[in-house]
């Protein structure tokens, strides 16, 4: 496809933004992003309109010995140039390459290269660029890059300043699907535990979709057939294009509102391509899905189509028909009913088996069968229960009174008092001191003397003491 600057011209005067054209090979065509792009075999090249050059500014000096005048550059005034020449001309380029060698420092700033099959250009997006970006710069990507051509003057390297970056094509989506799964997944939005059972017997049933598609029909016929007592509530809305995510999950939030609360909520719609079913990978969809305090049921496009808002809702129906056997399953319901009617059968003849097998043991018990023979063995009983207790208090009174007697004797052979009955007196003091030696006395003290029937009292006129005796002379 040779250059032709009068037809080019023309495409780049109906585009908002830079086109990029191939040198050789066969051109195909598409739109991406409001900006008209031509893919080529061959490597792509960027247009730019053209301008004058820029003066080239020199500084002179003069030998004082020869007196001549030499024009020249030191090297960084010839950088210093290059960068206004490029800076200038290049102020905003378009490039489009593949993603390498990308480094990461410390600072945030984002160092890459950009290459194709046959060179390769120095990158770097500023920290503050990086930031806005909402996807990641995988080496092997293809990207279509916007920004300027700058120079290092230290060194003299010259590199692209990227402003813009976008992947190239279909990818694009699908980058941005694979990260919105893994930022939705990392936060639980698709974690088993948070998903709920559907009721098992629904009867009101709400419906987000379009009302004039084919999947609220497949649905309604399917219901209708497994399930006559079921109500279904249709929310419209659209199910493809610009804004149909809004309205999807306006929808869903409309769902919540109405009284009685549904036992149930289907979002979906029938088959269609990937950009047809997009929206039920927005975000905003599958947020509103994951809040959604009714059991929701995801109904989208065929068997092979897989969406965020599938992964998202408690159960997936592979087509919005199948959703219809899923709320509305008169099968399950009579196999839920065949179950608990064997249930119930084994266990009340297990409750049967267990009550005969009781009465019949107690049957054969001697109490029913010869209840006046127990009444009689009883009284029997208490008879000699009777007999062996009158017995045993009569021993009990008896050890108990010779026990008391025995110890009444004891007493009475310990007592003073018998002891002054057979002629022994105790001497006291005024005092009630019991006298054992003389020399606790004095003349004229007086002492009480405790006989068996009385007690004298008497003064002491003398005080005798027996003669000391020494042992060693005996």
């Amino acid at each position: 496809m040779p250059w032709n600057p009068n037809t080019h011209s023309q495409l780049l005067t109906k585009s908002t933004r830079t086109i990029y054209l191939g040198l050789s090979g066969s051109a195909t065509r598409d739109v991406y992003g409001g900006s008209l792009i031509i893919f080529q075999r061959s490597p792509t090249i960027r247009f730019c309109r053209p301008r004058d050059p820029l003066p080239l500014f020199t500084c002179s000096m003069t030998d004082t010995q020869t007196g001549n005048t030499d024009t020249f550059l030191s090297v960084s005034q010839l950088n210093e140039q290059i960068k206004e020449t490029l800076k200038d001309r290049f102020s905003q380029v378009r490039v489009v390459g593949e993603v390498s060698d990308v480094k990461r420092p410390p600072s945030g700033h984002v160092y890459l290269t950009l290459k194709d099959q046959d060179a390769r250009i120095r990158a770097v997006i500023w920290r503050g660029t990086a930031q806005r970006f909402t996807f990641d710069f995988p080496e092997g990507q293809e990207v279509l890059c916007t920004g300027a051509v700058d120079v290092y003057p230290p060194r003299g390297d010259y590199q692209l300043i990227i402003r813009q970056m976008e992947p190239i094509g279909a990818g694009v989506l699908q980058m941005r699907l694979r990260q919105l799964q893994e930022q939705l997944a990392a936060e639980g939005l698709f974690d088993a535990e948070r998903k709920v059972n559907l009721p098992a017997f629904p009867r009101q049933i709400a419906f987000v979709t379009s009302p004039t598609g084919a999947a609220i029909r497949d649905f309604l016929e399917v219901a209708q057939q497994r399930w006559k007592g079921i109500h279904v509530t249709v929310i419209p809305s659209r199910v493809q294009g610009q804004g149909a995510a809004e309205e999807i999950a306006a929808g869903i939030a409309a769902a919540e509102q109405l009284c009685p609360l549904p036992d149930a909520l289907i979002v979906g719609r029938g088959g269609g391509s990937q950009e047809d079913l997009w929206c039920f990978n927005d975000e905003l969809v599958v947020r509103a899905i994951a809040a959604c305090k009714i059991p929701v049921v995801s109904a989208v496009g065929h068997e092979i189509d897989v969406t965020l808002s599938d992964l998202a809702a408690d159960l997936r129906a592979l087509t919005p028909t199948a959703a219809g056997d899923i709320v509305a399953s008169s099968k399950q319901l009579m196999s839920d009913l065949d179950a608990l009617k064997h249930r119930l059968i084994g266990g009340l003849r297990t409750t049967t088996a267990n009550a005969r097998r009781e009465l019949g043991r107690c049957s054969e018990a001697n109490i029913f069968r010869y209840p006046f023979t127990q009444v009689k063995e009883l009284s029997r009983y208490l008879d000699d229960l009777a007999m062996r207790g009158t017995h045993a208090l009569r021993n009990c009174h008896r050890q108990s009174q010779e026990r008391i007697t025995g110890i009444a004797g004891k007493l009475e052979s310990l007592s003073p008092l018998a002891v002054l009955a057979r002629g022994y007196s105790v001497t006291q003091t005024e005092h009630g001191q019991i006298l054992t030696n003389p020399e606790h006395l004095e003349i004229a003290d007086r002492i009480h003397t405790r006989l068996a029937d009385g007690t004298l009292v008497s003064r002491v006129e003398s005080i005798e003491t027996p003669p000391y005796t020494d042992p060693h002379q005996t």
